[in-house]
């Protein structure tokens, strides 16, 4: 199956909070858990480790995607607790998306390997389910990615999981003087994603954006003079 993951800048409250722009990233990914369900009720299934296993925050995922789509959704919570295998394989397994909250993405990548989350995400999206993610849960599969989750406030490149090449940062049009000056700096080539857009990679390889207001930019600081954008 086709490997596929959504990456979405950001939103107002940084993601914890729902706004009305965004519903339409929403609505399309709605869209794609009804096709791959087919006949059957679609689910999505929550996975907010970043926030620290932040119930409101799933309670908003909810209302979005039960109370305006109709799907059912669930939330795989693992932060200060055992995984009990059986359990939690039947909620990947009956997940038609997964949706990866913001918050804190050194922490969430961290909390993934220790308590074992990681290989069930993994293997979701080799198996070609539709991974979408805001924020930190955008920029975790890139080899590299543009945080502040060590100390707030401070922003600097730290590793993800590699399952993505390239450099991102989320919320760009938040952050664009300073990351721009990172990837001249470094001759980077990175990827932006606005606040209310998303970037759509197909097989490790991104195919489309999708905007509620935002924009997706490829960033080029490769000549180490000036900076190269294109909207993509």
């Amino acid at each position: 199956m086709t490997e596929r993951i959504l990456a979405i800048g950001g939103g107002k409250g940084k993601g914890r909070e729902q706004d009305a722009e965004r519903l339409q990233i929403d609505e399309y990914i709605s869209g794609e858990a009804k096709k791959a369900a087919g006949e059957r009720r679609p689910c999505g299934l929550f996975i907010p480790t970043a926030s620290h296993d932040c119930m409101p925050y799933y309670n908003t995922f909810h209302k979005v995607y039960t109370g305006i789509f109709g799907l059912k959704t669930d939330v795989a919570l693992t932060v200060g607790r055992e995984i009990d295998p059986v359990k939690m394989k039947k909620k990947f397994d009956a997940a038609d998306f997964l949706y990866v909250g913001g918050g804190d993405t050194v922490f969430m990548l961290e909390s993934w390997k220790k308590s074992g989350l990681l290989a069930y995400i993994e293997e979701a999206y080799r198996r070609g389910v539709l991974v979408a993610g805001l924020s930190a849960g955008a920029i975790c599969w890139f080899e590299e990615m543009y945080s502040d989750s060590v100390v707030e406030g401070e922003y600097h490149m730290y590793p993800g999981l590699g399952w993505i090449k390239g450099k991102i940062s989320p919320h760009y049009d938040e952050r664009t003087l300073d990351f721009d000056e990172i990837v001249l700096y470094n001759r980077y080539c990175a990827w932006g994603i606005e606040n209310d857009a998303a970037l759509e990679i197909v097989g490790g390889e991104p195919v489309k954006s999708i905007s509620a207001g935002g924009k997706v930019w490829r960033i080029d600081g490769t000549s180490g003079n000036k900076i190269v954008k294109t909207e993509f």
